[in-house]
């Protein structure tokens, strides 16, 4: 219930925020141009949220100051963090005085491509879902409110927000700078992209037949499809016969949504450990075995789950070929990360 609690909240103080007035000084209004990897299409950016320099600062500042949590001890970074795509590596990150919400930490890599956001597939934009850990009690704990009051006593942060907005910094400014940033975070040069999209040949013997694996055989891509390797469905995969999570259903309060996902991105994958909604699964082998059990039964659990048999070179190519999704330069690129370091 404190979900959608949080949920309605995010509904209604975007709306009440929306009829202020947004009139841009010449300074924001320079664009900020995405550098779009190739075989990627262009994400599709919010009218009233346009990419520029300044604002993309002013939420990578955001991003990284814990000034968003109730007591100032941990950030967005604190949860997601670059060395690691962007997720965590703990089965549920802390949030503030330890305490722990009920889901992994999900990456955030190419998070601006996302239709719906969160393990639900519930929220539809970045500018909702950033007031989701905020307001949540077992993550920031905080008012939006008062954050924005809290910040506009700060010189830099006033003065970045007028060059960011035209306006004194508030929570329109806050969930727009912050999700301006998150979708710079684009990554498209791993293995896979350099063998794949600009056609060198780096990919060795082991990890195309891994690669021939997850497309042909195993069918992986029915659901980790596209240049982003997700179809950005809610399935359930068996993970197990009775969930203390109910998913999506917690949502919509519909039976068929009863322990569905969402389906997320390899991309990074080999960095993005503990694996599932709960982090329950330690390694990409065990992720393997898993779907090579065929799962466990449930009444929700996708057709396309069934039980398979590889040799253990087989296992071998197939976890080589998806490490060849991390993208080095993604997690060493300075734009990303922490400005105050």
């Amino acid at each position: 219930m404190k979900f959608i609690k949080s949920s309605i909240l995010v509904l209604v103080l975007l709306s009440g925020f929306s009829f202020i007035n947004t009139t841009l000084n010449s300074k924001e209004i320079e664009p900020y141009v995405l550098d779009i990897p190739t075989g990627f299409p262009e994400p599709v950016i919010p009218e009233n949220n346009q990419l520029t320099t300044s604002r993309i600062e002013l939420g990578r500042m955001l991003f990284y100051d814990p000034v968003l949590s109730v007591d100032s001890s941990i950030s967005c970074a604190s949860c997601h963090k670059q060395s690691l795509g962007f997720a965590d590596d703990k089965k549920i990150s802390p949030g503030v005085e330890g305490r722990l919400a009920m889901r992994n930490a999900p990456t955030l890599t190419n998070v601006a491509y996302n239709p719906t956001l969160l393990f639900d597939g519930f929220l539809e934009t970045l500018e909702m879902q950033v007031l989701v850990p905020i307001e949540e009690h077992p993550e920031f704990a905080n008012n939006i409110v008062e954050i924005s009051k809290k910040l506009a006593k700060d010189t830099l942060y006033s003065r970045l927000s007028i060059e960011a907005y035209n306006r004194k910094i508030d929570p329109f400014v806050i969930t727009r700078s912050i999700s301006a940033f998150e979708r710079t975070l684009i990554s498209g040069n791993s293995k896979y992209d350099q063998q794949v999209f600009q056609k060198k040949k780096v990919m060795n013997k082991s990890e195309k037949r891994g690669m021939n694996l997850f497309f042909k055989e195993l069918e992986c891509a029915s659901c980790h499809a596209g240049f982003n390797f997700t179809n950005f469905t809610t399935q359930n995969n068996g993970l197990y016969e009775v969930y203390s999570d109910s998913g999506r259903q917690r949502v919509t309060k519909l039976k068929e949504d009863r322990a569905m996902f969402k389906v997320p991105t390899l991309r990074n994958i080999a960095l993005t450990a503990p694996y599932m909604h709960d982090g329950s699964i330690e390694s990409l082998e065990e992720v393997i075995t898993h779907y090579e059990s065929g799962g466990k039964n449930h009444p929700n659990k996708s057709e396309k789950i069934q039980p398979f048999l590889l040799t253990k070179r087989e296992r071998k190519d197939l976890v080589n070929f998806l490490k060849c999704l991390t993208d080095d330069s993604f997690i060493t690129n300075p734009d990303f990360s922490n400005p105050f370091d």
